[in-house]
């Protein structure tokens, strides 16, 4: 038995064990940096430190606060906040309690939060600031579980009459509590986390459902130590590694990273800012960072958009460049696979070397120059995306896992990655193929069940332990895994062919450089059709150049030369397509999809019936008078 699957079948039965470990190895090393705020509320955020002492400090204090607050082994304690510093503090917290997080989005509106809340019974919130607060104070009434706020942002926080007493408190207050405690009983959360059972639940996380209301995963404190030491059995990281952390933290992906770093002791800058990401990477220079596609999505329409501002011959160079990055990494990657070494031919080569020097160096610029992986999931990446940032020297590696699973079951391995795939399974995770194609997965890393639901957990999970994913996949022989697409999402035409959305879609979001989201339809229809959302500021940028400067964005996507413009894309895309696959005609959307609306998951990734209800009206009119209409 290898040392790496030694450590996997014979680990610890928490993180917070881990916590306390990594605590007592490395107490003064660098464990976390975060963002704050110039004093003159102008110019670039000050980064500060905490070491792993100085964390464990406030983590225990937050855990003894809450066992003073009454708070008992598995009860839920819920945290509704952005990715900030103090979430990954409150999480280990709860951990170290002997409770579980049940996890919010900032987003969540006060309705769904009051149904989480209420469905989960926590007995504490732990809230960002005072927007979160007022969700829980509009639906107290329906949350007798609720005993406490917890508020980690105090600044506007106003009393409240209706309040029964002790029932807000600031994070420094709690933090203060638990200091206390800890005078009188030093060792109170030594022998909570002592009393930790693998089997004991930690973290409830509820998902994005596209009908209906969300579930709660049940992911017990085994789940999260076994994807802690799976992580660091990859290979993938080191404790040298500075990994940039603005995923959600209360989406699976996000969560799990927090995981691994604890097993390995790596630095994690953390900022969920997204709109601050360009800014933070020249600052944190991370050599490890995790993204969703629409990430490395918006960087490359971003390069390309730029590029071609910059006049015809500056746009010539970025497009040869992109066709010589994408050449670089398929032949590369392909000699990888059959020898073992990715060699290239001396031209190719050479162009690569002239590329690199015009447009390449200057993009691994702008993600810090030190990036050397990014790991994307919770949707499919473009290939043509994935090999352009490969053939730039900026590695995408892919993976795959689901809430379910505890996010990280496949990840492409280091050196050897292929782009279009998500790798293979990581140390413990088992797979199979299902005669209809779908994905099954077993391992330490799979749910208990979904909370109080058991019909619903019969329904996706095994006696055997086998959990149906939903998503179709292939293996190949040497154990890479495709995703092809959604087993529910596949679309089977009038003609009998059978069509996945997601390929044509990345292969779109790879040609055209204005797009931020596209749908494509044709389910029982005798032709493919598409609602293309466009990129506000990149498609803004060619309205400036193109006689539109000044208009509003949805006067821009209703402008003749706009649809133009993107029916050469489309056409485009159509070249390289099965005829069945081609997308006859398409409409603009006045607006892109967001979160707000619902049409997008927090982690960016589509609710296709949302869109489709929405947006019912064009799809209707694209198929007036064909035979299926």
């Amino acid at each position: 038995m290898s040392d790496a699957q030694n450590q996997i079948e014979n680990r610890p039965p928490s993180v917070a064990n881990l916590f306390l470990k990594r605590v007592a190895a490395t107490p003064d090393a660098e464990a976390y940096r975060y963002p704050v705020p110039a004093a003159s509320g102008e110019g670039p955020d000050d980064w500060k430190s905490l070491s792993w002492g100085e964390a464990a400090k406030r983590v225990f204090a937050v855990a003894a606060g809450l066992i003073d607050l009454g708070v008992l082994p598995e009860q839920r304690v819920a945290l509704a906040s952005n990715t900030r510093v103090e979430w990954i503090l409150a999480d280990i917290g709860v951990m170290c309690a002997g409770a579980a997080t049940t996890t919010i989005y900032p987003s969540t509106n006060a309705d769904e939060s009051g149904y989480i809340l209420s469905d989960s019974g926590s007995v504490v919130l732990i809230a960002e600031d005072a927007g979160q607060l007022a969700k829980a104070r509009e639906k107290r009434a329906e949350l007798p579980d609720l005993k406490h706020v917890v508020v980690i942002d105090a600044a506007g926080v106003e009393a409240d009459a209706a309040d029964p007493e002790g029932f807000v408190l600031s994070l420094a207050d709690l933090e203060a509590r638990g200091a206390a405690y800890l005078e009188h009983s030093p060792k109170a959360v030594e022998e909570r986390v002592e009393a930790i059972t693998a089997d004991q639940l930690a973290t409830l996380i509820y998902t994005s459902g596209t009908t209906g209301r969300p579930k709660g995963v049940r992911l017990p404190h085994d789940n999260w130590s076994y994807m802690a030491k799976a992580i660091s059995a990859t290979g993938l990281l080191t404790k040298d590694d500075v990994q940039y952390l603005w995923l959600p933290l209360a989406h699976v992906f996000g969560k799990v990273l927090t995981s691994g770093q604890v097993e390995i002791g790596h630095v994690t800058a953390v900022d969920g800012r997204v709109d601050k990401i360009i800014v933070n990477l020249p600052v944190v220079q991370p050599t490890y960072m995790a993204a969703v596609p629409r990430i490395f999505e918006k960087v490359y329409n971003g390069v390309a958009s730029k590029a071609r501002a910059g006049g015809g011959a500056k746009y010539k160079i970025f497009l040869w460049a992109a066709g010589v990055a994408r050449e670089y990494a398929k032949v590369s990657q392909d000699n990888f696979q059959r020898t073992g070494t990715a060699s290239v031919p001396f031209k190719l080569r050479a162009q690569h070397g002239l590329a690199d020097k015009l447009v390449y160096s200057k993009l691994r610029d702008a993600f810090g120059g030190r990036l050397r992986a990014a790991v994307s999931g919770s949707a499919a990446l473009a290939p043509d995306i994935g090999y352009f940032f490969s053939g730039a020297g900026i590695h995408i590696l892919e993976g795959y896992g689901l809430t379910e699973t505890s996010a990280a079951s496949f990840v492409n391995p280091g050196e050897a990655y292929r782009t279009g795939t998500v790798g293979k399974p990581v140390p413990g995770c088992e797979v199979r193929i299902a005669d209809d194609g779908e994905i099954l997965l077993r391992g330490p890393g799979v749910m208990q069940g979904y909370h109080g639901q058991p019909e619903k957990t019969a329904e996706v999970l095994e006696p055997d332990g086998w959990f149906h994913t939903g998503d179709i996949g292939e293996l190949s022989a040497d154990g890479y895994l495709r995703i092809t697409d959604r087993k529910k999402d596949l679309i089977k035409t009038s003609g009998g062919k059978y069509i996945a959305p997601a390929e044509v879609e990345g292969q779109f979001k790879a040609v055209c450089p204005y797009v931020s989201n596209i749908v494509v339809h044709g389910a029982d229809r005798n032709f493919c059709a598409a609602l293309i959302a466009l990129d506000g500021p990149t498609v803004e940028a060619w309205a400036k150049e193109n006689g539109l400067d000044g208009k509003s964005y949805a006067e821009i996507v209703a402008a003749p030369q706009t649809v133009e413009l993107i029916q050469g894309y489309v056409d485009q895309l159509n070249e390289g397509l099965q005829r069945w696959q081609t997308i006859k005609k398409f409409r603009l959307l006045p607006r892109d999809l967001d979160i707000e609306h619902g049409e997008l998951t927090p982690s960016l990734k589509l609710k296709r019936p949302v869109v489709e209800r929405e947006y019912k009206h064009l799809i209707d009119e694209m198929y007036e008078g064909s035979r299926e209409a």
